[in-house]
């Protein structure tokens, strides 16, 4: 940064001047601003698409404090369950009610917090 390219010194004839160290600073703010946030959450202009979406559902019925093994869940669509990457979690786990078969696996119906 220079105050003046006039002045005579070695770096100058190519250093910014205060107005243009100004428009560098507001354009790297206004691009790190466009970056924006990471949110995983569903937002509500995709809530409609979570039909597309896997998730898992029992594929058989069980009573509550059955054990869940790997044949009574299934990654299915659409996506109104708990997202498949849980499925190994869940797996030797119980139930803490009634389930019935094609119903989503969420986490109220386990005896377990995630």
């Amino acid at each position: 940064m220079t105050l003046n390219r006039l002045g005579g010194g070695p770096d100058d004839s190519f250093s910014l001047e205060p107005s243009e160290f100004n428009a560098l600073c507001v354009g790297a703010r206004k691009g790190w601003e466009a970056l924006g946030k990471i949110e995983y959450a569903v937002k509500s202009s995709e809530f409609e698409n979570v039909k597309f979406r896997r998730s898992l559902y029992f594929v058989r019925d069980l009573k509550a404090g059955e054990t869940i093994t790997e044949d009574a869940v299934r990654s299915v669509r659409p996506g109104y369950g708990i997202e498949p990457k849980w499925k190994a979690a869940i797996v030797g786990k119980t139930v803490a009610l009634d389930v019935k078969k094609n119903s989503p696996v969420n986490f109220d119906l386990l005896k377990m917090k995630i």
